[in-house]
C-alpha cells in the first residue's frame, strides 16, 4: 500500500515539471528503483494507471530501471552484492554495516510531447 503514496508523488512531479514545459502530455517516466527498497514496479504502475486518468500523464509508460544492492564490509572493506539474505562478507565472514546502493528512488527523467 506504500507505493500509493509514492505513485501520488511521482505524478505530482511528473504533472509539475510537464506544466513548466508547457507540455501537451506524458509519454513516458522513467523511473530509478533500488531493489532495497521493497517498491514493487506492478503496483506503482497499477496506481500510476488510476491516479493518472483525466491528467496529462494520463496512458504514460513508466519506464523501471532496477539498482542491485551493492554493500561493503567494513572489517575488509570488500564489496559485493549479496545474494538472498546472506548478508555475511564472502572474504572475510564478517557482517555488513554499510550499504552503497540498492536503496534509490526516484524520477530519472520524464518524456513529454
Amino acid at each position: 500500500m506504500h507505493e500509493l503514496v509514492v505513485t501520488e508523488q511521482i505524478l505530482d512531479i511528473t504533472l509539475e515539471h510537464a506544466r513548466k514545459a508547457n507540455a501537451e502530455r506524458v509519454l513516458k517516466i522513467n523511473l530509478v528503483i533500488g531493489d532495497l527498497s521493497s517498491f514493487v514496479g506492478e503496483s506503482i504502475q497499477f496506481y500510476f494507471n488510476i491516479l493518472s486518468e483525466g491528467t496529462k500523464a494520463e496512458k504514460a509508460r513508466l519506464g523501471i530501471s532496477r539498482i542491485p544492492a551493492r554493500v561493503r564490509c567494513r572489517p575488509c572493506q570488500h564489496e559485493f552484492t549479496p545474494e538472498g539474505m546472506n548478508w555475511l562478507c564472502p572474504r572475510c565472514g564478517g557482517l555488513i554495516q554499510e550499504v552503497i546502493s540498492g536503496r534509490e528512488f526516484y524520477v530519472e527523467s520524464i518524456e513529454v510531447e
